[in-house]
């Protein structure tokens, strides 16, 4: 596991390449903050606890894409209400991730890793979840790729927050357990090269059906 562990970008080489992210990203920010702010009442960044590494709890930092006023679940469809006009089109083109910069610079997060979740979604009497939670979660990774319609899929249900549980989550899983396997820093490079290539080509992103992640998950269970 301590191998696995080690495997993928060098964390020095992390730190620079968010530092410098971070520089290069700053008047883009400055302008969406600019617009958040215009946009609705509340602050420019999204603040919320996440598990990292080992269990260990994180903030996590975003752009605000949700009136400031919020509650209810903390699953989101394409159709929530409660997302805001500059916030639709933040979420859309991943503008909304910048802040996780930070989080890579202070170490909570590497730019490749599982996305972290939030506690309450968490099981770690799971082994499953027990083998994930040892390496550091990251920004983007090949299921994070492929679930860029999650939200649309999300909108199809009623039951947003079950249907996460019972057919998003353990798709996610098994998909990380998969890609952690393989991990290095030549993987890690792909994979933020596809993210890249993804967000300026959204077409180029290879979506899995509804009915791909439900046959997926009945070799366990079923949804009903």
């Amino acid at each position: 596991m301590k191998e696995l562990r080690r495997r993928g970008l060098p964390r020095t080489a992390e730190v620079i390449l968010s530092l410098v992210g971070l520089v290069f990203a700053a008047p883009v920010m400055a302008v969406v903050a600019i617009l958040i702010k215009l946009n609705s009442r509340g602050p420019v960044f999204f603040c919320q606890k996440r598990v990292g590494q080992y269990g260990s709890e994180f903030t996590i930092y975003k752009f605000r894409t949700m009136t400031n006023s919020s509650r209810g679940s903390l699953v989101t469809a394409s159709n929530d209400k409660r997302v805001t006009s500059i916030g639709r089109f933040l979420r859309k083109s991943k503008i909304d991730e910048l802040p996780e910069l930070w989080n890579v610079f202070r170490g909570d997060m590497s730019f490749v890793g599982p996305r972290p979740e939030v506690p309450k979604f968490v099981d770690p009497s799971d082994p499953l979840w027990q083998f994930v939670l040892e390496h550091r979660p990251g920004i983007t990774d090949p299921v994070t790729l492929r679930l860029r319609n999650e939200e649309q899929l999300l909108a199809k249900v009623s039951d947003t927050e079950r249907y996460y549980l019972e057919v998003v989550q353990p798709y996610k899983l098994r998909g990380y357990a998969r890609f952690i396997g393989d991990k290095s820093w030549k993987t890690d490079l792909r994979i933020i090269g596809r993210t890249l290539r993804a967000i300026v080509f959204p077409t180029t992103a290879i979506l899995p059906t509804r009915e791909e992640m439900q046959l997926s998950y009945s070799k366990t269970g079923s949804y009903k």
